[in-house]
């Protein structure tokens, strides 16, 4: 298989195992409570990309701030998606996808309060939180409360990137995630273990946890790792648009969930404001261990992409 065809098929992997993560968050916490699937879910797979550190002859051993710092976007971003999981049993998962895939457009607000940005992305920022509004109408059996969830959990993963690109973090991606994972699912885990009493899982919840430790964060991730260092960023980063569009149909076949004009319109602005805002990338990504892009931007929503799924 030659370069260009695996790059094809990591991105094609990302594409379709990111998308179908939104699926598998629905199946998981159907009958699982929330915060435990979440927590144990992170636990799991922290553990398993720690085996993989260790695979290749690294370490998690880092300094006081670099762990304070994964202990903090630890509880950021796997915190936002432990939200998910409640958000999802009262929200489709077209529309869930939607607002997350708005957090290049939070990140960007968020660096407004820091610098001076180009306006091609406030334009984009603009036009996108115009399709935010209005998808943040409830519709297609969506309660309100359950949107409201999603903003919570969009806002919450574009906080912990901010801070994640502005923060001592590990040198090694893959051990910051694994200590993020680990940490974000431990702080979880006491409140969730106090929701498990009686509880009985189904097949269909059980098989979702296991596509989401296995897949959603170990397979997912590590084709994503491997494409920062062997493909274009501009290549990569189409990724937030193309999962939104793989969540919406797998959402359509696996769950009956309608397609209506205010989703449609809302995903088109969306969609179109994100690839406005995050096509502004060099040429080609650095080596993943460098822990660095040339883009502020692109940095705070690779760091996003860890828990993303």
């Amino acid at each position: 298989m030659n370069q260009r065809t695996k790059v094809y098929v990591a991105l094609g992997t990302v594409y379709v195992i990111w998308g179908s993560t939104y699926l598998g968050i629905y199946y998981a916490g159907r009958t699982i409570p929330p915060l435990f699937a979440a927590s144990t879910r992170f636990i799991a797979s922290g553990t398993i990309m720690a085996l993989v550190v260790f695979a290749r002859g690294g370490t998690l051993r880092v300094s006081r701030r670099a762990l304070l710092s994964c202990v903090v976007v630890g509880c950021l971003l796997p915190g936002a998606n432990s939200i998910l999981f409640f958000a999802e049993r009262n929200v489709p998962t077209g529309l869930a996808s939607l607002i997350i895939a708005s957090v290049p457009l939070w990140v960007a607000a968020l660096r407004l309060t820091r610098e001076r940005l180009p306006w091609q992305v406030l334009a984009g920022v603009g036009i996108g939180f115009a399709g935010v509004g209005v998808l943040a109408q409830p519709s297609g059996g969506a309660k309100w409360w359950g949107v409201a969830l999603c903003f919570c959990s969009a806002v919450m993963w574009a906080t912990g990137s901010f801070l994640s690109a502005r923060l001592e973090m590990p040198k090694d991606p893959i051990a910051a995630t694994s200590l993020e994972m680990l940490a974000g699912g431990f702080v979880m885990l006491p409140m969730g273990a106090l929701t498990v009493h009686g509880f009985s899982p189904s097949t269909g919840s059980i098989a979702g946890w296991i596509y989401l430790v296995i897949f959603g964060s170990v397979v997912g991730y590590t084709a994503y790792v491997w494409l920062l260092a062997n493909a274009s960023l501009g290549m990569v980063s189409t990724y937030a648009y193309v999962n939104p569009v793989v969540a919406i149909s797998l959402g359509v076949l696996f769950r009956g969930e309608h397609l209506t004009w205010r989703l449609l319109v809302g995903a088109v602005i969306v969609v179109a404001a994100v690839a406005t805002v995050v096509r502004k990338e060099p040429a080609t990504a650095p080596p993943p261990d460098e822990g660095v892009v040339c883009d502020p931007l692109e940095a705070d929503v690779v760091r996003a992409d860890r828990h993303a799924a």
